[in-house]
């Protein structure tokens, strides 16, 4: 296949940007990599993160963001079995391990002292054409929709990873902190496909409708109820609590109430990243209600093929909406003022 010297890409030339739509080079794939003809990519909010620098990681200038880019295999590196030129491949934000610390040997790749991460460290796929490491790429099905599965790759995987490490299991209860914004919405549907009864915490009667569409037994509005912790109580089985507790919220407050309404032996999981914030809880009754308290991040490999599985059997539905590649910057100002409902992917030319 005859590729091009040339592709557009938004470009961030400076920490801060904004991103600059222009022309360079096409990257060609080392021993290991593929090269993805990127069709559609999501837009999350680290993007515009990594175009101001805000994390404590090596930024990489200039930089090519993005972490949601579903595309097309057009070549490969020598060492490369994973995939044939013409599959359907996803680049996720982690793009590369190195695969031999002892994370990595336990499939825990995520946490990697030496990752490379797409649209952060290394060029993601705000480009027509884009480089992943062939074994943390993800083999995307034929039949699945690549500009509806774009999202799956970072906010999908990342709720769906957050479920499987609280431990819950069918048929009991998880309460979902931010249930009816983006990521919280996944969150909700994942845990429905997965047997799980979902106390959805959010304000609003406009998330209300969207949370019971999607199949929340209860909504406990913050803005409405004048007690939270108990309201979250008395919708689970017995009154004594939610057996998980799924952290997606965007200030800090939520974070310090989870303790007050999970279930003794249970879990909380922390996903959002709300700016200076902390976690915090009674040392008393964490210890004697034997209360788990712990992060998430991003899945590994198996976890990548899992989520995607749920969405490709129709069991998951992530609202987006489609914009030009050129248009990236006008998503980042509806970002920053709060006005994305859902996700937005962008329509790479091709």
């Amino acid at each position: 296949m005859s590729l091009p010297d040339k592709q557009w890409a938004q470009v961030v030339e400076k920490k801060g940007g904004p991103p600059v739509y222009k022309q360079i080079a096409v990257p060609k794939p080392g021993p290991d990599e593929i090269l993805v003809k990127i069709r559609y990519s999501g837009v999350c909010h680290t993007d515009l993160h990594a175009m101001k620098g805000d994390w404590p990681l090596p930024l990489k200038l200039p930089l090519v963001g993005g972490h949601e880019g579903a595309g097309v295999v057009v070549a490969k590196g020598e060492l490369v079995n994973e995939f044939e030129l013409g599959d359907h491949a996803g680049i996720k934000w982690l793009n590369g391990a190195c695969m031999t610390c002892e994370f990595c040997r336990q499939g825990e790749e995520p946490l990697c002292p030496n990752p490379q991460l797409s649209g952060y460290t290394v060029d993601g796929s705000f480009q027509q054409y884009a480089i992943g490491k062939a074994a943390l790429s993800s083999n995307i099905p034929k039949d699945v929709a690549l500009d509806a599965v774009a999202p799956i790759l970072c906010a999908g995987l990342t709720v769906y990873k957050g479920l499987k490490e609280s431990g819950i299991r069918p048929g009991q209860t998880v309460a979902i902190v931010g249930a009816g914004g983006g990521l919280g919405s996944l969150a909700l549907q994942y845990a429905k496909a997965m047997g799980l009864q979902v106390v959805a915490i959010d304000g609003g009667d406009e998330k209300k409708a969207m949370c019971e569409k999607l199949g929340a037994k209860t909504y406990v509005d913050f803005t409405k109820s004048k007690d939270v912790v108990e309201d979250v109580k008395a919708a689970t089985l017995d009154g004594l609590g939610a057996h998980a507790v799924i952290l997606l919220a965007v200030s800090e407050g939520p974070f310090q109430q989870a303790a007050g309404y999970v279930r003794s032996h249970g879990s909380i999981v922390a996903i959002g990243l709300p700016a200076h914030a902390y976690l915090k809880a009674p040392v008393f009754n964490t210890v004697v209600r034997m209360i788990n308290i712990k992060g998430s991040y991003v899945g590994n490999r198996q976890d990548s093929v899992e989520a995607i599985e749920f969405f490709a059997r129709g069991l998951i539905h992530a609202p987006f909406k489609t914009v030009p590649l050129k248009d990236l910057p006008q998503v980042f100002e509806l970002m920053e003022q709060g006005k994305i409902a859902g996700r937005y992917v962008l329509d790479v030319p091709q």
